[in-house]
Formats: structure tokens, C-alpha cells, sequence
């Protein structure tokens, strides 16, 4: 296998495992905001825009390279944010119930 192979694998696994990620996160968030809209409880909503975010970041810094044309770099820091306000909303969420 040459390096051009390997590099290829790996973008194919990447996109896999990315595709994997949206989809599981994009499940995740349905079913916490379907519990919100059921219940009204402030706490799930919260929990579904956590997911969301963490979601959206996962998948955000390889869209932005490969459509937009946004340095690698710019989109792992976007990505790492989103991520982390993500993370935040989620752990507020917990912690308000």
C-alpha cells in the first residue's frame, strides 16, 4: 500500500465515521427534543440544543474544508468551540434538574 493509498483510506474511514456521527448525533438530538416537546421541561431542551451543537461541530470542520474552502485550521477551531458550547449547554442542562 503507498502513501496516496493510505491517505485515501483514511479519508474514506473519515468520512465514514463522520457520517456516523451525524446521523447518531442528529438521533440523539430528535429524540431529547421529542422528550422536550412532550414534557416542557426546560432541562431537555436545553439537552437537545447541547446535542445539537455538539453534532454540528463534529461534522463542521470537514464541510467547511472541503465546500467552503476554510483553512483545516479555522475549521477545527470552529468545530472545537461549537463543541464546547455544546458541552456546556449540556452539563447546564444536567445541572438545572
Amino acid at each position: 500500500m503507498t502513501f496516496h493509498d493510505a491517505g485515501a483510506s483514511i479519508a474514506i474511514a473519515l468520512a465514514v465515521v463522520k457520517t456516523l456521527i451525524l446521523l447518531v448525533g442528529s438521533l440523539i438530538t430528535y429524540f431529547a427534543f421529542k422528550a422536550y416537546r412532550r414534557t416542557r421541561q426546560r432541562a431537555l431542551g436545553l439537552l437537545a440544543l447541547g446535542f445539537g451543537l455538539v453534532t454540528l461541530g463534529l461534522v463542521l470542520a470537514g464541510l467547511l474544508y472541503e465546500l467552503l474552502n476554510v483553512s483545516l485550521m479555522m475549521g477545527v477551531l470552529l468545530e472545537s468551540v461549537l463543541m464546547l458550547v455544546g458541552f456546556i449547554i449540556i452539563a447546564y442542562s444536567l445541572y438545572v434538574t
